[in-house]
């Protein structure tokens, strides 16, 4: 017989299992959300594989299925979002259909933003690569509209003030050919960021009066876009990508 596995907290279980991160679980148990076994969770629970859990009255299991993990070519007009009362695509539209098990996004893109984005099952993970902690570089290929200062380069990479605090960039280079022709009123660059807030790339080029007309990332980490994925697409990360990801998250591989 396969030997058990051992008891592990209630909201480390949940959050692996794609639910929420430990903090917001940790949250739903003290709102009295979450019951095992019948009875009414509260923090410093352990549970099983045997153990029933229940969320707002709805079975969960705590068995774990092995978690997938793709990298996804986003297209532009679509939205981060599971729904949208807009009736917008998702990037979930997509996605192969998961059994018992939901697929999380590894940060998020403006509906106008192209390019790669990671999906995995695995909750423990996403967090972990999306927290600020981890220092993960997040780089774009951006099309700003107009000649770009020197000055203007210089002032997003030491940071602007803005309404919600200091932005800048970790890097900036032009790139001199573009993916597209369009004449000298375009101009791309690359640009790297150590976070992913909201809108931040957009926002920094506004900053210092510039338009962007394309937005497209094309790394994550150390993770880049396959050739062989085009936008639309996706493709299963390999156990030797996994455990990349595991790296920089600061997990262990196992």
């Amino acid at each position: 017989m396969p030997e058990e596995r051992p008891s592990e907290k209630l909201q480390k279980v949940l959050a692996a299992r794609g639910l929420g991160s430990r903090r917001e679980i940790e949250r739903w148990i003290s709102d009295g959300r979450i019951r095992v076994n019948g009875k009414v969770a509260t923090l410093g629970d352990r549970v099983t594989e045997k153990d029933r859990i229940q969320v707002d009255g709805r079975n969960v299991s705590a068995k774990q299925n092995a978690h997938r993990y793709i990298l996804y070519n986003k297209p532009e007009g679509e939205i981060c979002s599971r729904d949208d009362p807009e009736g917008r695509r998702t990037v979930f539209d997509k996605l192969p259909k998961l059994r018992n098990q939901r697929w999380i996004s590894v940060g998020r893109l403006d509906y106008n933003t192209s390019g790669l984005l990671l999906f995995t099952t695995d909750g423990e993970l996403a967090n972990r690569l999306m927290h600020p902690s981890s220092n993960i570089e997040r780089e774009y290929a951006v099309r700003v509209l107009g000649d770009v200062s020197e000055d203007a380069l210089d002032r997003m990479r030491e940071g602007v003030l803005l309404e919600d605090g200091i932005y800048r960039f970790a890097d900036i280079q032009q790139h001199p050919h573009g993916e597209d022709s369009q004449g000298s009123a375009n101009q791309w660059y690359y640009v790297v960021l150590m976070e992913g807030k909201n809108r931040e790339v957009r926002r920094l080029w506004e900053s210092q009066g510039y338009t962007v007309s394309r937005l497209k990332r094309v790394r994550f980490g150390s993770f880049f876009i396959p050739s062989s994925v085009k936008a639309g697409r996706f493709v299963d990360l390999k156990t030797k990508d996994v455990k990349e990801l595991r790296r920089m998250a600061g997990l262990e591989s196992a």
